[in-house]
């Protein structure tokens, strides 16, 4: 069981996100290495470094936006089973998304983390 990854969310409109790529790919000296239409939450996610870019409108940010984090694991089951046992609170089972499969959980200290598993 291991977190692979750690992602800071940042929040934009679409007009903005070619924009807020080219910045980061700049600041990180490396290309773009995620990049998706998430249709169904009407959401254009990219991942550049640490930083993953989430556009959409206000209205379909919103949903998303008392997430914190996202970590990228090995094994989406096995952290379910150890976070629950550390007394955190499960808020959305794992379910399949264009990247895998994801799952959120609020940490004891209040914290919204989303743990995605690719696949």
């Amino acid at each position: 069981m291991q977190i692979l990854k750690v992602l800071t969310r940042v929040y934009l409109s679409p007009i903005d996100l070619d924009e807020a790529i080219a910045f980061y790919e700049n600041l990180f000296t490396e290309k773009c290495w995620l990049w998706f239409q998430y249709s169904e939450a009407e959401l254009e996610l990219a991942g550049v470094g640490s930083i993953l870019l989430i556009a959409g409108s206000a209205e379909a940010l919103s949903s998303f936006k008392s997430t914190h984090a996202t970590f990228l694991v090995d094994s989406l089951n096995d952290f379910r089973e150890a976070l629950t046992q550390q007394g955190a609170v499960i808020l959305a089972e794992p379910n399949k998304v264009p990247t895998g499969a994801n799952m959120r959980a609020m940490h004891p200290d209040g914290t919204i983390i989303e743990y995605v598993e690719f696949g």
